[in-house]
């Protein structure tokens, strides 16, 4: 008792324990077998052993362990214990920490089995998140508490003295509450060596002391005995009982009680009423008088077997004191003894079965009930556990279970008494949010006997509809012209799903091309809004995707196409083709001959009878439908009488002949009206003359050019005017900074070049042109009649002037004599009067430095507005 609890490893049914060196792998197995068959119908058999006695707290068995489950998932799984018998689960617990199962209450195999060879506890241990059950069997083993013990503290017996050595008188039997080799007894006698001990062994296995007279009795020498009877048990420690055993020596009533049966048997039903007979034992003694008369009664045995059954001393009648009940015992087994009037005993044996009577409905428990559960859940998932139990053996006992109700969900059975409920088929909350069944149990007894409970098992949302548009497709008519921002129309989906998984906004998901910047989607009420203003003329339809998403995880969602129809409105007016305005002028300007009509003209003979075609005027209207519908109508003619335009076709034609009378000019204006609310116009103007041929028409032409000309000549004749007084102011801005200039001598440009210009000692041209200049060339305008000899290349060359700079920039143009010019060397002056020819100038070389290469362009720009000498070659 002093030692813990002697668990057996959980194992799987039929299997033996696993020796302790080989223990740890017995688990892992186990463990596999376990997580194996997690989801299987019939869970494995967790078995342990314990002694009894075990005090409160005591350790039965690692639990969680055993059924494959880790520290960290015992929170999440919840494992707990339940069984349909209430009173078997005061005995257990389990913790929620550890997973380990003990003992909750004292264990007494004696009042919970009473004298069965076997002791157990059965439950079932439930486990969620998945659900699942797992039967649990607790078998308590005996162990030696309990005392071998009689009835009495002493027994009487009487002897007659004539009594033969080797008699035998029955002594009264101990009772050991323990099973097994704990509840063996062994006797021993003490006392006086005139009575030895003598064992019978019963059918049953029971053994009954006897005691043996070994020498012959002499009552005047010694009339009483004094012995003591010791019971042992076989248990360990042994323990043992007494009673003293008292026999008086008399002088008759040699003969003792002997029943007619050893054992007596009888099978009776439960539940008979009290009072009932069972059997009857019968005694005889061949003695007389009072040594002959008879009487029984109970020999050692339990309180509960006197509260059951009563023995009439004198007929030896066993009736029913209580109810019997084949569920809290099914046997009894008692003995009986005789006694007669000298003293002398006899026992005798009685068993009594009860047999069992279907008296007890089937119990319906509901161990676990996952509600709700996911609509989502495969066929077979395990929504409740459900255990029957009926108490009846055999037939009355054998319990069968079923679901009434329409649902899908179904009953299997599972070992150990307990039901699984399952889904048969997928479940769906959009069609039965809830499913009410009820289970029903039924024995197979006469007659049956069946218990109902209810069960209810709600159904929880999973995403598993997507948003539903009321339409595929949504088609909206908007007039162009409309205001941005005005609403188009409105679409809507419907999710069958609940709380968020049912909760549906709206967005576009693309459209034709272009499409996306017209229109925007109201995210929670799915209207359809106008960005910009439509144009019917741009874009008469388009069409855009519409994305409803629910706000499940994963998130859900459809499309739908809204296209949207643009209504023409009548804002465009009809454009004239031809005659188009200005037509003539242009192809004037562009042609080799000029044309001077500045619209265009046709030619009709005068010989043109009524309905003569003129012309056909070409308009077009950007709108459509009746906005483009388009009519003419003749508004304006010298002759109103003479043409007519037709209504629908545009085209102008006599509308009677051409006379001499009417005038060789037309002007015809026709008015193009479209069929719009309001109607919009435009108007075509044509000139037509009146002419047999085109060299006729010529002159009217022209007469028309010159007596007025076209607004693109007049805006020529503008513009050529502009350009003259613009180049006319420049040059007088340019002759008053010359005349300046002039007045004021020479510029410093030129003064760098010294009062002399040329070298009057060598040559006109440098001997080296390797000293880094760049040669520049200008050719110079002077005047003929000066003698100079050209500049040459070839050596050697003429000494040329010297010419002042004053006299380069007095010179005169070309055709006149400068009356302060001096002849050449040598040569007399010209006559005043002698005509001057302009020659060709002559080449003037310069030779310039680069830095100075701009001012001597400065300077021959100002000397070409002069006269110059015929030659000229200068250094730096």
């Amino acid at each position: 008792m002093a030692g813990g609890p002697g668990p057996v490893p959980g194992r799987v049914p039929g299997r033996v324990p696993v020796p302790s060196r080989g223990r740890a792998a017995g688990r892992v197995l186990l463990a596999a077998l376990l997580l194996g068959s997690w989801c299987r119908a019939a869970p494995e058999r967790i078995r342990y052993a314990i002694p009894e006695e075990l005090g409160r707290g005591s350790l039965v068995g690692p639990l969680a362990r055993d059924l494959g489950l880790s520290p960290a998932e015992l929170p999440a799984r919840k494992l707990r214990v339940a069984s349909a018998a209430k009173r078997q689960l005061k005995y257990f617990t389990v913790s929620e920490e550890t997973g380990n199962l003990y003992v909750s209450e004292r264990l007494d195999r004696e009042e919970m089995c009473g004298e069965s060879a076997s002791c157990s506890v059965s439950f079932e241990a439930l486990v969620q998140n998945p659900l699942n059950v797992f039967h649990v069997e607790v078998a308590i083993q005996d162990v030696n508490d309990n005392t071998p013990a009689f009835s009495k503290p002493a027994l009487d017996l009487e002897i007659a003295e004539l009594t033969l050595p080797g008699a035998r008188f029955p002594l009264e039997m101990a009772r050991d509450a323990d099973v097994g080799s704990n509840s063996l007894l062994t006797y021993e006698l003490t006392g006086d060596p005139s009575f030895s001990l003598a064992v019978k062994e019963s059918p049953d296995g029971s053994k009954q002391p006897e005691l043996v007279v070994e020498r012959a009795l002499d009552r005047e020498k010694q009339s009483s005995f004094q012995l003591v009877l010791t019971a042992v048990d076989g248990g360990e420690p042994v323990r043992s009982g007494t009673v003293q055993v008292r026999v008086n020596v008399t002088d008759a009533n040699d003969n003792a009680p002997v029943f007619s049966k050893g054992v007596y048997e009888a099978r009776v039903r439960e539940n008979l009423p009290a009072g009932s007979l069972v059997l009857r034992v019968r005694a005889t003694d061949a003695d007389a008088g009072s040594n002959g008369r008879v009487s029984y009664s109970f020999g050692n045995v339990p309180d509960g077997v006197r509260a059951l059954f009563s023995v009439d001393s004198d007929s030896g009648e066993v009736r029913t004191a209580g109810p019997l009940d084949f569920e809290e015992r099914s046997k009894y087994g008692f003995g009986l003894e005789a006694r007669d009037g000298g003293g002398l005993t006899a026992h005798c044996k009685v068993q009594i079965d009860i047999t069992d009577e279907n008296d007890n409905a089937p119990e319906i428990t509901m161990l676990s009930v996952s509600s709700p559960v996911p609509e989502d859940a495969p066929a077979g998932t395990v929504v409740a556990l459900v255990n029957v139990n009926d108490p009846d053996s055999g037939e009355n006992g054998q319990v069968w279970c079923e679901l009434s109700g329409e649902a899908p969900l179904s009953i299997v059975a599972s070992s150990g008494g307990s039901y699984k409920v399952v889904t048969s088929s997928a479940l769906d909350r959009e069609q039965a949010a809830e499913h009410r069944v009820t289970v029903v149990a039924r024995d197979r007894g006469i007659p049956a006997l069946s218990s109902r409970t209810a069960l209810v098992l709600e159904v929880s949302d999973v995403n598993d509809n997507a948003p539903v548009f009321e339409e595929a497709a949504y088609s909206a008519y908007v007039a162009e012209n409309n205001a941005a921002g005005a609403a188009v129309l409105r679409v809507r989906a419907r999710d069958a799903d609940a709380g968020a998984n049912g909760r549906v906004s709206y967005w576009l998901a693309g459209g034709s091309a272009g499409a996306a910047p017209y229109v925007s989607v109201e995210a929670r009420s799915g209207a359809v809004y106008a960005q910009r203003s439509f144009d019917y003329e741009q874009c008469r339809e388009f069409a855009v995707a519409v994305r409803a998403q629910d706000g499940g995880a994963p998130a859900r969602s459809s499309t739908a196409t809204v296209r949207v129809f643009v209504l023409d409105r009548n804002d465009n007016a009809p454009r004239v083709l031809w005659p188009a305005a200005g037509a003539g002028a242009a192809a004037g300007a562009a042609g080799a001959a000029p044309v001077p009509a500045a619209a265009p003209f046709e030619v009709v003979p005068r010989s043109a009878e009524a309905g003569y075609l003129v012309a056909k005027v070409v308009a077009v209207d950007a709108d459509a439908g009746r906005n483009a519908w388009l009519s003419y109508e003749l508004v304006q003619a010298p002759e109103p009488a003479l043409f007519r335009v037709g209504l629908h076709s545009g085209e102008v034609r006599t509308a009677r002949a051409v006379s001499e009378r009417d005038a060789a000019k037309q002007r015809l204006v026709a008015v193009v009206k479209d069929h719009g609310q309001p109607a919009l116009s435009a108007t075509a103007t044509l000139h037509v003359v009146l002419a047999e041929s085109l060299q006729e028409a010529l002159p009217e032409l022209s007469e028309r050019a010159a007596g007025a000309d076209s607004p693109a000549e007049l805006q020529f004749y503008l513009v050529l005017a502009l350009a003259l007084l613009s180049a006319l102011f420049l040059l007088s801005v340019a002759l008053a900074v010359l005349a300046r200039v002039r007045r004021a001598g020479p510029p410093a440009v030129l003064r760098c070049l010294g009062a002399q210009r040329f070298s009057v000692a060598g040559a006109a041209f440098p001997a080296d042109f390797c000293e880094g200049t760049l040669p520049y060339s200008y050719n110079l305008c002077v005047a003929p009649g000066r003698a100079v000899a050209e500049a040459a290349w070839l050596p050697p060359p003429p000494p040329l002037p010297s010419l002042p700079a004053e006299e380069l920039v007095g010179g005169e143009p070309c055709g006149k004599r400068s009356p302060s010019s001096s002849a050449g060397a040598g040569e007399p002056p010209a006559d005043a009067d002698a005509p001057q020819v302009c020659k060709p100038a002559r080449s003037l070389s310069l030779s310039l430095s680069q830095p100075h290469a701009e001012a001597a362009a400065l300077c021959c720009a100002v000397l070409c507005c002069g006269v110059f000498p015929t030659s000229l070659s200068t250094n730096e």
